[in-house]
Protein backbone atom coordinates (compact mmCIF):
# COMPACT_ATOMS: atom_id res chain seq x y z
CA UNK A 1 0.00 0.00 0.00
CA UNK A 2 1.48 3.12 -1.01
CA UNK A 3 1.48 6.21 1.38
CA UNK A 4 -1.34 8.53 1.10
CA UNK A 5 -0.18 11.99 0.03
CA UNK A 6 0.10 14.64 3.38
CA UNK A 7 -2.48 17.07 3.94
CA UNK A 8 -0.53 19.49 3.62
CA UNK A 9 1.41 18.80 0.29
CA UNK A 10 1.71 21.85 -2.09
CA UNK A 11 -0.97 23.69 -0.20
CA UNK A 12 -0.57 27.03 -2.60
CA UNK A 13 -0.39 25.25 -5.69
CA UNK A 14 -3.64 23.21 -6.61
CA UNK A 15 -4.42 23.73 -9.97
CA UNK A 16 -5.23 20.97 -12.24
CA UNK A 17 -2.07 20.18 -14.71
CA UNK A 18 -4.06 18.76 -17.29
CA UNK A 19 -3.06 19.47 -20.97
CA UNK A 20 -6.32 19.00 -22.72
CA UNK A 21 -9.79 17.52 -22.39
CA UNK A 22 -8.68 15.09 -25.58
CA UNK A 23 -5.81 13.48 -23.44
CA UNK A 24 -7.93 12.75 -20.58
CA UNK A 25 -10.48 11.84 -22.49
CA UNK A 26 -8.64 9.18 -24.27
CA UNK A 27 -6.53 7.97 -21.31
CA UNK A 28 -10.01 7.59 -19.39
CA UNK A 29 -11.28 5.52 -21.76
CA UNK A 30 -8.63 3.19 -22.60
CA UNK A 31 -7.80 2.74 -18.52
CA UNK A 32 -11.54 1.78 -18.19
CA UNK A 33 -11.71 -0.33 -20.97
CA UNK A 34 -8.98 -2.61 -19.72
CA UNK A 35 -10.06 -2.45 -16.16
CA UNK A 36 -13.56 -4.15 -17.63
CA UNK A 37 -11.58 -6.29 -19.34
CA UNK A 38 -9.48 -7.25 -16.38
CA UNK A 39 -12.21 -7.27 -14.43
CA UNK A 40 -14.55 -9.65 -15.99
CA UNK A 41 -11.49 -12.55 -16.13
CA UNK A 42 -13.10 -15.28 -13.90
CA UNK A 43 -16.26 -14.54 -14.42
CA UNK A 44 -16.88 -15.47 -10.89
CA UNK A 45 -20.80 -15.19 -11.04
CA UNK A 46 -21.18 -16.38 -14.65
CA UNK A 47 -24.65 -18.90 -14.51
CA UNK A 48 -24.91 -18.07 -11.05
CA UNK A 49 -28.03 -16.59 -11.30
CA UNK A 50 -29.21 -16.04 -14.65
CA UNK A 51 -32.67 -14.98 -15.12
CA UNK A 52 -32.78 -13.50 -11.65
CA UNK A 53 -33.25 -9.71 -10.90
CA UNK A 54 -33.20 -6.89 -8.71
CA UNK A 55 -34.65 -3.23 -8.02
CA UNK A 56 -32.48 -0.97 -7.47
CA UNK A 57 -33.08 2.30 -5.62
CA UNK A 58 -30.88 5.10 -6.07
CA UNK A 59 -29.92 8.77 -5.76
CA UNK A 60 -31.01 10.78 -9.14
CA UNK A 61 -27.37 12.02 -9.40
CA UNK A 62 -26.02 8.44 -8.89
CA UNK A 63 -28.03 7.90 -12.52
CA UNK A 64 -25.04 7.27 -14.37
CA UNK A 65 -22.87 4.75 -11.98
CA UNK A 66 -26.32 2.91 -11.80
CA UNK A 67 -25.94 2.39 -15.52
CA UNK A 68 -22.22 1.56 -15.19
CA UNK A 69 -23.45 -0.89 -12.69
CA UNK A 70 -25.87 -2.27 -13.48
CA UNK A 71 -24.55 -2.84 -17.49
CA UNK A 72 -21.04 -4.43 -15.71
CA UNK A 73 -23.11 -6.47 -12.70
CA UNK A 74 -26.13 -8.18 -15.61
CA UNK A 75 -22.68 -9.33 -17.69
CA UNK A 76 -21.16 -10.80 -14.97
CA UNK A 77 -24.06 -12.83 -13.86
CA UNK A 78 -26.91 -12.67 -16.09
CA UNK A 79 -29.25 -10.74 -13.55
CA UNK A 80 -31.30 -7.72 -14.90
CA UNK A 81 -30.99 -4.84 -12.73
CA UNK A 82 -33.76 -2.43 -12.59
CA UNK A 83 -32.44 1.44 -11.17
CA UNK A 84 -35.13 3.65 -9.66
CA UNK A 85 -33.94 7.10 -8.99
CA UNK A 86 -35.01 9.74 -6.70
CA UNK A 87 -33.95 12.96 -5.65
CA UNK A 88 -31.10 12.83 -2.63
CA UNK A 89 -33.42 14.02 0.10
CA UNK A 90 -35.88 11.46 -0.50
CA UNK A 91 -34.53 8.16 -0.80
CA UNK A 92 -35.35 7.32 2.90
CA UNK A 93 -38.42 8.69 2.94
CA UNK A 94 -39.27 6.06 -0.42
CA UNK A 95 -37.53 3.38 1.10
CA UNK A 96 -39.68 3.59 4.41
CA UNK A 97 -42.68 3.96 2.16
CA UNK A 98 -42.15 0.63 -0.06
CA UNK A 99 -40.88 -1.42 2.90
CA UNK A 100 -43.90 -0.54 5.80
CA UNK A 101 -46.66 -0.09 2.94
CA UNK A 102 -45.52 -4.00 1.46
CA UNK A 103 -44.90 -3.13 -1.58
CA UNK A 104 -41.61 -4.37 -0.79
CA UNK A 105 -40.47 -3.58 -4.69
CA UNK A 106 -36.86 -2.43 -3.88
CA UNK A 107 -33.94 -5.40 -2.86
CA UNK A 108 -31.03 -2.89 -2.33
CA UNK A 109 -30.99 0.59 -2.03
CA UNK A 110 -28.51 3.35 -1.49
CA UNK A 111 -29.51 6.26 1.16
CA UNK A 112 -27.65 9.01 2.62
CA UNK A 113 -25.63 7.49 5.37
CA UNK A 114 -27.28 9.62 7.95
CA UNK A 115 -30.51 8.07 7.33
CA UNK A 116 -28.94 4.63 8.15
CA UNK A 117 -30.20 4.03 12.20
CA UNK A 118 -33.83 5.50 11.19
CA UNK A 119 -34.06 3.07 8.50
CA UNK A 120 -32.59 0.34 10.57
CA UNK A 121 -35.18 1.24 13.42
CA UNK A 122 -38.42 0.66 11.34
CA UNK A 123 -37.08 -2.47 9.59
CA UNK A 124 -36.49 -0.93 6.20
CA UNK A 125 -32.96 -2.44 5.83
CA UNK A 126 -31.36 -5.67 7.05
CA UNK A 127 -28.73 -6.30 8.92
CA UNK A 128 -25.22 -7.72 7.46
CA UNK A 129 -22.92 -7.82 10.31
CA UNK A 130 -22.50 -11.52 9.51
CA UNK A 131 -21.71 -10.64 5.85
CA UNK A 132 -19.18 -8.31 6.59
CA UNK A 133 -17.79 -10.76 9.39
CA UNK A 134 -17.59 -14.08 7.23
CA UNK A 135 -16.79 -12.55 4.26
CA UNK A 136 -13.28 -12.55 2.82
CA UNK A 137 -13.66 -10.05 -0.09
CA UNK A 138 -14.92 -6.85 1.81
CA UNK A 139 -11.64 -6.05 3.40
CA UNK A 140 -13.06 -3.74 5.83
CA UNK A 141 -9.37 -2.54 6.98
CA UNK A 142 -9.19 -1.12 3.19
CA UNK A 143 -12.07 1.23 3.91
CA UNK A 144 -11.44 4.76 4.77
CA UNK A 145 -11.42 4.41 8.35
CA UNK A 146 -13.21 8.08 8.38
CA UNK A 147 -16.00 6.99 6.14
CA UNK A 148 -16.30 3.34 7.48
CA UNK A 149 -17.96 4.05 10.85
CA UNK A 150 -21.00 5.98 10.20
CA UNK A 151 -21.41 4.81 6.69
CA UNK A 152 -21.93 1.26 7.63
CA UNK A 153 -23.06 1.23 11.75
CA UNK A 154 -26.13 1.58 13.58
CA UNK A 155 -24.72 1.07 17.23
CA UNK A 156 -23.01 -2.65 17.72
CA UNK A 157 -24.25 -3.40 14.04
CA UNK A 158 -23.47 -3.39 10.19
CA UNK A 159 -26.25 -2.09 8.29
CA UNK A 160 -23.75 -0.75 5.04
CA UNK A 161 -21.33 -0.65 3.04
CA UNK A 162 -20.13 2.90 2.05
CA UNK A 163 -20.48 3.51 -1.41
CA UNK A 164 -20.18 7.04 -2.37
CA UNK A 165 -16.97 9.22 -0.47
CA UNK A 166 -18.97 12.10 -1.08
CA UNK A 167 -16.44 14.74 0.34
CA UNK A 168 -16.79 18.94 -1.01
CA UNK A 169 -13.44 20.72 -2.38
CA UNK A 170 -13.16 24.39 -3.46
CA UNK A 171 -13.60 24.56 -6.97
CA UNK A 172 -12.12 27.68 -8.88
CA UNK A 173 -12.46 29.20 -12.03
CA UNK A 174 -9.00 29.99 -12.69
CA UNK A 175 -9.57 32.67 -15.85
CA UNK A 176 -12.24 34.81 -13.61
CA UNK A 177 -9.50 35.00 -10.25
CA UNK A 178 -7.01 35.79 -13.23
CA UNK A 179 -8.84 38.76 -14.64
CA UNK A 180 -9.78 39.88 -10.52
CA UNK A 181 -6.30 39.97 -9.98
CA UNK A 182 -6.25 36.68 -7.68
CA UNK A 183 -2.98 34.73 -8.39
CA UNK A 184 -4.02 32.29 -5.83
CA UNK A 185 -7.39 30.48 -4.53
CA UNK A 186 -8.18 31.02 -0.99
CA UNK A 187 -6.52 29.26 2.00
CA UNK A 188 -9.17 30.52 4.65
CA UNK A 189 -13.04 31.58 5.01
CA UNK A 190 -12.22 35.28 5.43
CA UNK A 191 -9.85 35.28 1.88
CA UNK A 192 -12.75 32.83 0.86
CA UNK A 193 -15.31 36.31 1.46
CA UNK A 194 -12.89 38.76 -0.11
CA UNK A 195 -12.59 37.21 -2.94
CA UNK A 196 -16.25 36.19 -3.51
CA UNK A 197 -17.07 40.23 -2.46
CA UNK A 198 -14.15 41.74 -5.07
CA UNK A 199 -15.51 39.41 -7.98
CA UNK A 200 -19.04 40.24 -7.33
CA UNK A 201 -18.60 43.84 -7.33
CA UNK A 202 -16.40 43.80 -10.69
CA UNK A 203 -18.50 41.15 -12.83
CA UNK A 204 -22.18 41.05 -11.72
CA UNK A 205 -23.58 43.24 -14.38
CA UNK A 206 -21.61 40.79 -16.93
CA UNK A 207 -23.51 37.90 -15.09
CA UNK A 208 -20.70 36.61 -13.16
CA UNK A 209 -20.32 36.14 -9.31
CA UNK A 210 -18.03 35.52 -6.93
CA UNK A 211 -19.22 31.92 -5.91
CA UNK A 212 -22.54 29.94 -6.50
CA UNK A 213 -23.64 28.92 -2.79
CA UNK A 214 -25.36 25.94 -2.20
CA UNK A 215 -28.46 27.07 -0.11
CA UNK A 216 -31.42 25.24 -0.94
CA UNK A 217 -33.63 24.17 2.47
CA UNK A 218 -31.79 20.38 2.23
CA UNK A 219 -29.53 19.18 4.97
CA UNK A 220 -27.46 18.13 1.91
CA UNK A 221 -27.03 21.36 -0.22
CA UNK A 222 -27.86 24.22 2.83
CA UNK A 223 -26.53 21.28 5.76
CA UNK A 224 -23.46 21.01 3.27
CA UNK A 225 -22.54 24.35 3.25
CA UNK A 226 -22.25 24.91 7.07
CA UNK A 227 -20.69 21.68 7.72
CA UNK A 228 -17.74 22.65 5.35
CA UNK A 229 -17.08 25.91 7.52
CA UNK A 230 -17.61 23.48 10.96
CA UNK A 231 -14.92 21.41 9.11
CA UNK A 232 -12.87 24.67 8.59
CA UNK A 233 -13.36 25.93 11.84
CA UNK A 234 -12.59 22.73 13.78
CA UNK A 235 -15.98 22.54 15.58
CA UNK A 236 -17.84 19.11 15.40
CA UNK A 237 -21.62 18.52 15.64
CA UNK A 238 -21.20 16.45 18.41
CA UNK A 239 -18.83 15.70 21.48
CA UNK A 240 -16.35 12.59 22.58
CA UNK A 241 -19.50 11.79 24.79
CA UNK A 242 -21.52 11.87 21.84
CA UNK A 243 -23.53 14.94 23.06
CA UNK A 244 -24.53 17.65 20.57
CA UNK A 245 -22.13 20.52 20.48
CA UNK A 246 -23.79 22.54 17.88
CA UNK A 247 -24.11 25.82 19.26
CA UNK A 248 -20.40 26.07 20.15
CA UNK A 249 -17.92 29.32 19.73
CA UNK A 250 -16.88 27.30 16.19
CA UNK A 251 -20.28 26.45 15.19
CA UNK A 252 -21.69 30.09 15.45
CA UNK A 253 -18.15 31.27 13.49
CA UNK A 254 -19.27 28.92 11.02
CA UNK A 255 -22.94 29.87 10.72
CA UNK A 256 -21.19 33.47 10.42
CA UNK A 257 -18.87 32.83 7.54
CA UNK A 258 -21.66 31.26 5.02
CA UNK A 259 -23.66 34.58 6.05
CA UNK A 260 -21.06 36.94 4.92
CA UNK A 261 -21.01 35.82 1.38
CA UNK A 262 -24.81 34.96 1.38
CA UNK A 263 -25.58 38.74 -0.50
CA UNK A 264 -22.57 38.25 -3.07
CA UNK A 265 -23.46 34.69 -3.91
CA UNK A 266 -25.21 34.02 -7.65
CA UNK A 267 -28.42 35.29 -6.85
CA UNK A 268 -30.62 33.20 -5.29
CA UNK A 269 -28.53 31.39 -3.23
CA UNK A 270 -31.61 29.97 -0.69
CA UNK A 271 -32.75 28.69 -4.37
CA UNK A 272 -29.31 27.29 -5.08
CA UNK A 273 -29.53 23.27 -5.41
CA UNK A 274 -26.77 20.59 -7.27
CA UNK A 275 -28.39 21.33 -10.49
CA UNK A 276 -28.34 25.34 -10.28
CA UNK A 277 -25.09 25.47 -8.85
CA UNK A 278 -23.39 22.88 -11.28
CA UNK A 279 -25.08 24.91 -14.00
CA UNK A 280 -23.76 28.21 -13.81
CA UNK A 281 -20.12 26.52 -12.42
CA UNK A 282 -20.07 24.67 -16.41
CA UNK A 283 -20.80 28.04 -17.69
CA UNK A 284 -18.60 29.27 -16.52
CA UNK A 285 -20.01 32.10 -14.16
CA UNK A 286 -18.89 31.41 -10.92
CA UNK A 287 -15.54 32.02 -9.50
CA UNK A 288 -16.15 29.42 -6.71
CA UNK A 289 -18.13 26.57 -5.93
CA UNK A 290 -17.89 24.07 -2.75
CA UNK A 291 -18.95 20.74 -4.31
CA UNK A 292 -18.03 17.04 -4.71
CA UNK A 293 -14.83 16.10 -5.83
CA UNK A 294 -16.39 14.61 -8.68
CA UNK A 295 -16.84 17.84 -10.06
CA UNK A 296 -13.54 17.92 -11.63
CA UNK A 297 -13.84 14.99 -13.53
CA UNK A 298 -16.71 16.54 -15.34
CA UNK A 299 -15.45 19.75 -15.35
CA UNK A 300 -12.67 18.02 -17.77
CA UNK A 301 -14.97 16.11 -20.43
CA UNK A 302 -16.95 18.15 -22.34
CA UNK A 303 -19.51 15.88 -23.07
CA UNK A 304 -20.64 17.07 -19.35
CA UNK A 305 -21.32 20.21 -20.91
CA UNK A 306 -18.50 21.87 -19.20
CA UNK A 307 -17.15 25.27 -21.11
CA UNK A 308 -14.62 25.72 -18.29
CA UNK A 309 -12.02 22.60 -19.45
CA UNK A 310 -8.63 23.36 -18.82
CA UNK A 311 -9.94 26.61 -16.69
CA UNK A 312 -10.25 25.64 -13.21
CA UNK A 313 -8.60 24.25 -10.63
CA UNK A 314 -9.16 22.41 -6.75
CA UNK A 315 -8.23 22.75 -3.71
CA UNK A 316 -8.97 22.20 -0.02
CA UNK A 317 -11.92 23.75 1.71
CA UNK A 318 -10.74 26.64 3.84
CA UNK A 319 -9.92 26.67 7.07
CA UNK A 320 -10.17 29.59 10.15
CA UNK A 321 -6.50 30.00 10.08
CA UNK A 322 -4.12 29.31 6.86
CA UNK A 323 -1.95 26.94 8.99
CA UNK A 324 -4.58 25.27 9.75
CA UNK A 325 -4.73 21.17 8.32
CA UNK A 326 -7.10 20.86 6.04
CA UNK A 327 -10.25 18.98 6.98
CA UNK A 328 -12.52 16.88 4.80
CA UNK A 329 -16.49 16.98 5.63
CA UNK A 330 -18.60 14.05 4.93
CA UNK A 331 -21.24 16.22 3.65
CA UNK A 332 -23.30 13.56 1.66
CA UNK A 333 -22.55 10.29 1.44
CA UNK A 334 -24.36 6.74 0.55
CA UNK A 335 -24.18 3.35 1.30
CA UNK A 336 -25.33 0.11 -0.15
CA UNK A 337 -27.99 -1.43 1.88
CA UNK A 338 -30.22 -4.87 1.51
CA UNK A 339 -33.61 -3.95 2.10
CA UNK A 340 -35.64 -5.31 5.06
CA UNK A 341 -38.46 -7.19 3.05
CA UNK A 342 -36.79 -8.62 0.34
CA UNK A 343 -36.90 -11.62 -0.95
CA UNK A 344 -33.37 -11.72 -2.83
CA UNK A 345 -31.43 -11.36 0.27
CA UNK A 346 -28.75 -13.74 -0.80
CA UNK A 347 -28.70 -12.21 -4.18
CA UNK A 348 -28.87 -8.72 -3.03
CA UNK A 349 -25.86 -9.22 -0.95
CA UNK A 350 -23.77 -10.35 -3.46
CA UNK A 351 -24.47 -7.42 -5.37
CA UNK A 352 -23.63 -4.96 -3.06
CA UNK A 353 -20.09 -6.75 -1.75
CA UNK A 354 -19.38 -6.07 -5.77
CA UNK A 355 -20.55 -3.11 -6.18
CA UNK A 356 -18.42 -1.71 -2.66
CA UNK A 357 -15.19 -3.34 -3.77
CA UNK A 358 -12.29 -1.76 -4.38
CA UNK A 359 -12.01 -2.20 -8.12
CA UNK A 360 -15.26 -1.39 -8.70
CA UNK A 361 -15.13 1.80 -6.97
CA UNK A 362 -11.87 2.39 -8.49
CA UNK A 363 -13.59 2.33 -11.62
CA UNK A 364 -16.31 4.54 -11.03
CA UNK A 365 -14.22 7.12 -10.28
CA UNK A 366 -12.62 7.58 -13.27
CA UNK A 367 -15.49 6.27 -15.74
CA UNK A 368 -16.95 8.24 -18.85
CA UNK A 369 -19.75 9.43 -19.10
CA UNK A 370 -18.77 10.57 -15.58
CA UNK A 371 -20.27 8.63 -12.24
CA UNK A 372 -20.50 11.25 -9.56
CA UNK A 373 -18.83 8.63 -7.39
CA UNK A 374 -15.88 9.91 -4.92
CA UNK A 375 -12.97 7.24 -2.90
CA UNK A 376 -14.48 5.40 -0.18
CA UNK A 377 -11.38 2.93 -0.02
CA UNK A 378 -7.45 3.35 0.63
CA UNK A 379 -6.44 1.58 -2.42
CA UNK A 380 -9.57 3.66 -4.65
CA UNK A 381 -8.10 6.51 -3.25
CA UNK A 382 -4.66 5.56 -4.51
CA UNK A 383 -5.56 3.92 -7.57
CA UNK A 384 -2.65 4.86 -10.11
CA UNK A 385 -5.34 5.63 -13.04
CA UNK A 386 -6.83 8.44 -10.50
CA UNK A 387 -3.55 9.24 -9.35
CA UNK A 388 -2.24 9.93 -13.44
CA UNK A 389 -5.75 11.50 -14.10
CA UNK A 390 -6.62 13.75 -11.67
CA UNK A 391 -3.70 13.96 -8.64
CA UNK A 392 -5.37 17.57 -7.21
CA UNK A 393 -9.05 15.80 -6.73
CA UNK A 394 -6.61 12.12 -4.97
CA UNK A 395 -4.76 14.74 -2.95
CA UNK A 396 -7.81 16.48 -1.90
CA UNK A 397 -9.52 13.42 -1.25
CA UNK A 398 -6.57 12.53 0.78
CA UNK A 399 -8.19 14.81 3.62
CA UNK A 400 -10.56 11.79 4.69
CA UNK A 401 -7.70 9.85 5.86
CA UNK A 402 -7.47 12.32 8.92
CA UNK A 403 -10.53 13.25 11.07
CA UNK A 404 -13.58 13.95 8.34
CA UNK A 405 -16.47 15.44 10.03
CA UNK A 406 -19.09 13.46 10.03
CA UNK A 407 -22.92 13.71 10.92
CA UNK A 408 -25.04 12.34 13.35
CA UNK A 409 -26.23 9.13 12.94
CA UNK A 410 -28.13 6.87 14.52
CA UNK A 411 -31.77 6.93 15.36
CA UNK A 412 -33.32 10.63 15.25
CA UNK A 413 -30.54 11.69 12.92
CA UNK A 414 -32.20 12.75 9.94
CA UNK A 415 -34.80 15.10 11.69
CA UNK A 416 -32.03 16.58 13.87
CA UNK A 417 -30.40 17.26 10.44
CA UNK A 418 -33.21 19.04 8.78
CA UNK A 419 -34.00 20.98 12.16
CA UNK A 420 -30.33 22.12 12.06
CA UNK A 421 -31.46 23.08 8.24
CA UNK A 422 -34.28 24.49 9.03
CA UNK A 423 -32.81 26.94 11.30
CA UNK A 424 -30.01 27.85 9.26
CA UNK A 425 -32.23 28.71 6.88
CA UNK A 426 -34.44 31.19 8.99
CA UNK A 427 -30.98 32.54 10.00
CA UNK A 428 -30.02 33.59 6.84
CA UNK A 429 -33.18 35.12 5.72
CA UNK A 430 -33.34 37.00 8.76
CA UNK A 431 -35.71 35.58 10.97
CA UNK A 432 -33.41 35.23 13.53
CA UNK A 433 -31.81 37.69 16.28
CA UNK A 434 -28.30 36.14 15.68
CA UNK A 435 -26.66 32.93 14.83
CA UNK A 436 -26.03 31.98 18.03
CA UNK A 437 -30.03 32.39 18.94
CA UNK A 438 -30.05 30.34 16.46
CA UNK A 439 -27.91 27.39 17.24
CA UNK A 440 -29.49 27.60 20.75
CA UNK A 441 -32.35 26.97 19.33
CA UNK A 442 -30.76 23.34 17.09
CA UNK A 443 -28.89 22.59 20.71
CA UNK A 444 -31.94 22.40 22.84
CA UNK A 445 -33.91 20.10 20.50
CA UNK A 446 -31.08 18.08 19.16
CA UNK A 447 -30.64 17.03 23.22
CA UNK A 448 -34.02 16.02 22.98
CA UNK A 449 -33.67 13.62 20.08
CA UNK A 450 -29.95 12.33 20.23
CA UNK A 451 -28.38 13.40 23.62
CA UNK A 452 -29.92 10.07 25.53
Amino acid sequence: MNTPPPAHHNRRSMGIQITSAAAVVTLLATSCGSAAADSTEGDAFAGDYEGESLELLMNVSHEGAGEWLSERFEAETGVEVTITTVPYDEIASQLSLDQQSGANVYDVAAPWYVSLGDLAADGSIQPITELVESSENIDVDDFIPSIWEPYSHVDDEIYGLPFDGDIHALFYNTEILERNGFDEPPTTWDEYAEQVQTITENESADGVYGAAVFGQQSPVILGASFANRLAGFGGDFLNEDGQPVINSEEAVASLEALEEVWDDALPTPAETDFGAGNSAWFAGNVAFIENWTDLGVRSQAPASGSEVTDSWGVTYLPRENSDDEPRASLVAGYSWTVTGNTDQTHLAREFIEWAASSEVNAELLTALPPTGIDPNRISSLEDETYGTSFPKLQEVNSTTLNGALAWPTGQNATEAAQILTDELAAYLSGQRSSAQDALDTVQAEWEQLLGG
